[in-house]
């Protein structure tokens, strides 16, 4: 199985959408599954359930500053390494879905929307997002 499928299993198997891409990629950058879904937690429905960044993209920024990010002072360079992905990321997935937030994405505020309708959106719309963030971070960060 690809990663990109086992986010979307992760997903599809009860983890929110930032830990299903966070947690499947984040061994290969020295961090165990069990705390990238600890970690990612938060973040699901666009932070906790607020409907803004959708929580496969905040994933996806997660694994951008877990490989490339800056734990020195000195070190500009991995900074700037780092926004230049997360611009790049966001770009090809708006190119994608045309937004980046939760709620834009699904088209319903999902803290006062009716559950119904949301249940449905999250079963339909939100394994293609996972899918979407997962396969565009492969191909910016060149990993599998």
């Amino acid at each position: 199985m690809s990663k990109v499928q086992e986010a979307v299993e992760c997903f599809n198997n009860g983890f929110n959408c930032s830990q299903a891409v966070f947690s499947t990629y984040c061994e290969q950058f020295g961090l165990d599954r069990k705390s990238g879904l600890k970690i990612a937690g938060g973040f699901g429905g666009g932070m906790g359930r607020q409907g803004e960044i959708c929580g496969a993209i905040t994933g996806a920024y997660m694994l951008i500053g877990l490989k490339h990010g800056k734990s020195e002072k000195a070190d500009d360079e991995a900074r700037e390494k780092t926004y230049e992905l997360v611009q790049e990321f966001s770009h090809r997935f708006r190119e994608r879905n045309r937004y980046i937030g939760c709620r834009e994405l699904l088209g319903v505020d999902i803290m006062i929307g009716d559950k119904n309708i949301l249940n449905e959106k999250f079963k339909v719309l939100c394994p293609q997002m996972v899918r979407d963030a997962a396969e565009i971070l492969e191909e910016i960060m060149e990993i599998k």
